[in-house]
């Protein structure tokens, strides 16, 4: 028997002899008052508490012995646990805090089970696009990374026979990645905690992945670096001004025009896409072609389109404005997204005592940049 075990039911023992003396003593006086009646009612919720802490370890303990004995050698218990199960013993108090790792365990029927990982970045996706079209890297600790950034080809050249071949050699530069901590407050109310029929993962991973998803998705946009990542729009190279007396609206030719700001190698990697605000892409959905036709395509199961390309809708992105990026347009996953240690997750039951709620804290660290600010451009607004 753990320690954690054996410490929560001699808890529950001495709650229970609690309730009993209080009995005891409301006998001797005739009855039971207001004030015992809450006394009681305060220890029987801390011995569902208790017995729920009691049932996560007693389950950590058995599926322990059982992933030990199917594998034939030691396995340590923190990894046979559900995120479910670690979840409660955070609530519980058994386990301080936890980090969640993206990770891939096959069952026995060859399928993947979704992490509490998976779970919170699906919601985080939804919510902020640049951690669905960037490309992520995840590493285990926050140290600097550096990543080297082409900002030259070499270039060829047609020689005569026996004429000597010059060197043409890349250019190179690097961007130097950090770790922001990003932090949420996510609050529960004991009550559900309580219920043993209540899917804390789900809960947990939706609002933890709203709160990632919004908070994160605006730095990686329209951050402007050294207290925050440096976003995409404010990395990306400049590509097109609108006309003046339009209020920093587009045309149709300014938005078919960005895409020629890109070299065609550029236009063909897999990736490339328009990338705006919704009132933006509400904008783009009603310019037509010299027949009338509409550009938008609206494609069901598939991301929509304009003019041959993917348009992402991107809510941090500005509006259309007076010198505003309101949209940007190239291979998206140019931008490098590092994602540093997981999630950690922990708990306090004194934060939001008075309120009677247990509140987790989600802790991500992040950092984003551009490797070729010629693969990504942007459409600004004319300067009157």
């Amino acid at each position: 028997m753990s320690e954690f075990k054996k410490a929560q039911e001699e808890l529950r023992a001495n709650l229970t002899l609690q309730i009993q003396e209080s009995l005891d003593a409301a006998e001797e006086r005739g009855g039971l008052d207001a004030e015992t009646t809450e006394k009681i009612n305060r220890i029987e919720t801390d011995i569902r508490r208790a017995d729920e802490a009691i049932s996560i370890a007693a389950r950590n303990e058995q599926r322990s012995v059982e992933a030990s004995a199917a594998a034939g050698s030691f396995v340590p218990a923190s990894e046979s646990r559900s995120d479910e199960d670690v979840l409660r013993s955070i609530v519980s108090g058994e386990v301080r805090s936890h980090n969640f790792e993206k990770r891939g365990l096959v069952s026995s029927d060859n399928t993947v089970p979704k992490s509490f990982y998976d779970e919170v970045f699906s919601v985080a996706r939804l919510a902020g696009p640049m951690l669905d079209v960037s490309q992520v890297i995840a590493t285990s600790t926050g140290e600097s990374l550096t990543i080297p950034t082409l900002t030259a080809y070499s270039t060829a050249a047609i020689k005569g026979e026996g004429a000597a071949i010059s060197e043409s050699d890349p250019t190179f530069s690097s961007i130097t990645l950090g770790a922001f901590k990003y932090s949420f407050l996510v609050p529960v109310s004991n009550e559900l905690l309580n219920d043993a029929g209540f899917n804390l993962t789900s809960l947990i991973a939706e609002q933890a992945g709203n709160a990632i998803g919004f908070a994160v998705n605006d730095g990686l946009t329209t951050g402007a670096g050294t207290t925050e990542p440096t976003g995409v729009m404010t990395s990306a190279g400049a590509g097109i001004v609108g006309g003046t007396g339009v209020t920093g609206a587009f045309t149709a030719d300014d938005l078919i025009n960005l895409q020629y700001t890109l070299d065609g190698a550029a236009r063909r990697l897999p990736g490339v896409a328009y990338m705006a605000a919704g009132a933006s892409i509400g904008a783009m959905r009603t310019l037509k072609d010299g027949a009338g036709q509409y550009l938008y395509q609206v494609n069901v199961g598939q991301p929509d389109s304009f003019a041959g390309y993917d348009v992402i809708e991107n809510p941090a992105i500005a509006g259309t404005g007076l010198d505003a990026k309101s949209v940007a347009f190239g291979h998206l996953p140019s931008y490098k997204v590092r994602m540093a240690g997981g999630l950690q997750i922990a708990q306090s039951s004194d934060y939001s005592f008075n309120t009677d709620q247990t509140t987790f804290r989600v802790l991500m660290r992040v950092d984003g940049g551009l490797t070729h600010a010629g693969h990504i451009k942007t459409f600004a607004g004319g300067a009157s």
